[in-house]
């Protein structure tokens, strides 16, 4: 991860019963968000902010705060640009990460900690691994050894596995078959050392493992190969040293949509591509970077977001549409937080699997839902439950 990107955040929690505050810190309302980001004087508030409206779904301030917080330059377009995509295959990311993925033995791809988007697209890898081998998922994020247990991640999982489409990652991986592990490094450790942990503790892992395939998912510049400034050598390329084996790199990061058309690169804009794409030269080889060094063996492009009542729709691939049921004759102080649980999950402390805000009674927002049982609450500003239900979805 980036020095400059790099934070801990501490959030304590009580065991409240199910019609009291119970999740105040963790989902938060925008406006409360968007609040205390103005009040707040650290110099981190827009990484915590962009952690914080990921955590709620909402995509498209995750991305104007991250920009905040990272100040992207406009883009302008090279001839090179246009020259790479006119010799170039445009090919389905998932389709061309799976293919390749069959003669592979270890996979690493990162993400941006702040955009779910990405851990959508490594869920969307999952089944198709699976068949092809794959067996273990280890993630950077999660510190949990009764996860693959209790088969979903809960708050004390970690502190991005807070966000609803990790949740939803970690839930498929276990279903799948997946056995899911944490290899960070010895809180406090930073730079080369903390490099040098993560790879012994994946090789460790391996090591007493040894019957499956490995699908690593880390954050940033974890997924590097080669130098990398102070670190000498990032996390994949430590693990490529001290296992023999040489990873299939995938990076999603360094192409990511901005909140502005101006800051984001040609490639996003440039294509009709609705899905996350690959580009593929005349001799076959996958694009990985316009600069030296070439840090990862693929680079993974995503489109530009497009919105649908207010939502990404990313995503709305694959799932059911559920439109919250307001019963007649209840009365709600809007805004109102709307956050569905699989069924068992709540009560246990569970992630949501998804979560959005009505800021009145026109407003038409749905929920994106995987086929299943889910309890159904509503929250008022003050973070009280005002309204639960159950549904099956998909049944």
């Amino acid at each position: 991860m980036k020095k400059k990107v790099l934070f801990y955040i501490v959030f304590c929690f009580g065991l409240l019963p199910l019609n009291a505050q119970q999740h105040p810190e963790t989902y938060k309302l925008s406006g409360h968000i968007a609040s205390e980001i103005e009040k707040d004087t650290v110099s981190w508030k827009y990484q915590t902010g962009a952690a914080q409206y990921s955590f709620i779904g909402d995509y498209k301030n995750t991305l104007h705060i991250w920009d905040k917080a990272v100040p992207p330059r406009a883009y302008i377009p090279t001839p090179a640009d246009s020259v790479i995509l006119r010799d170039s295959k445009i090919l389905n990311a998932c389709d061309y990460v799976v293919k390749r993925a069959a003669k592979e033995h270890i996979i690493i791809i990162n993400e941006a900690h702040q955009n779910s988007r990405h851990r959508v697209f490594t869920r969307s890898l999952l089944k198709a691994l699976y068949k092809n081998g794959y067996r273990y998922l280890g993630l950077e994020a999660v510190s949990d050894t009764l996860i693959n247990t209790r088969g979903y991640a809960v708050e004390t999982s970690g502190f991005y596995t807070k966000e609803p489409e990790f949740g939803n990652l970690i839930y498929e991986a276990i279903k799948i078959g997946f056995t899911v592990f944490g290899y960070e490094a010895t809180e406090g450790k930073n730079g080369r050392d903390r490099e040098i942990e993560q790879a012994h503790n994946i090789q460790s892992f391996m090591n007493s493992h040894p019957e499956g395939k490995y699908l690593i998912h880390c954050g940033f510049d974890h997924v590097y190969e080669k130098e990398v400034r102070n670190w000498e050598k990032a996390m994949a390329g430590r693990l490529k040293e001290y296992t023999g084996i040489d990873p299939l790199t995938i990076d999603q990061v360094k192409f990511s949509e901005k909140s502005t058309r101006e800051s984001g690169h040609f490639f996003l804009y440039a294509t009709k591509e609705k899905e996350p794409f690959v580009l593929e030269d005349r001799n076959g080889a996958a694009f990985n970077g316009l600069t030296e060094p070439r840090q990862t063996d693929i680079s993974v492009i995503h489109p530009v977001t497009d919105y649908k009542y207010g939502r990404p729709q990313w995503l709305a691939a694959g799932r059911y549409t559920h439109w919250p049921e307001i019963k007649k004759g209840t009365k709600h102080h809007y805004p109102v937080q709307v956050l569905a649980y699989r069924t068992g999950e709540y009560e246990h402390k569970g992630i949501p699997s998804d979560i959005i805000e009505l800021t009145s009674e026109h407003d038409q927002k749905p929920l994106y839902l995987q086929k299943g049982k889910y309890k159904i609450i509503f929250r008022n500003s003050e973070y009280t439950i005002t309204d639960t239900y159950d549904i099956a979805v998909g049944n």
